[in-house]
């Protein structure tokens, strides 16, 4: 299968927010260590695949956050 032509770069994903989470993971951009360091030598499809696992993470970390504050009750109980 050909690669469609690409006319303009894939932009990095960097927000400038540069401090690693417990699993590794950029809290900014959520690229792994390796990600972030070889960004410049990726190719366009490999830096596509890198956005794509980074909204995957993004989406993975609002599901957990969605499920731990549906845990606790919207208005407190007055009992």
């Amino acid at each position: 299968m050909a690669e469609q032509l690409e006319f303009f770069p894939v932009p990095s994903p960097c927000r400038g927010i540069c401090q690693s989470d417990e699993r590794g993971y950029c809290r900014g951009c959520l690229r792994s260590r390796d990600e972030r360091f070889n960004w410049m030598k990726f190719s366009d499809a490999q830096k596509r695949e890198v956005l794509r696992l980074c909204r995957q993470r993004f989406l993975r970390l609002q599901r957990a956050a969605k499920t731990a504050q549906s845990d606790d009750p919207e208005q407190p109980s007055l009992f």
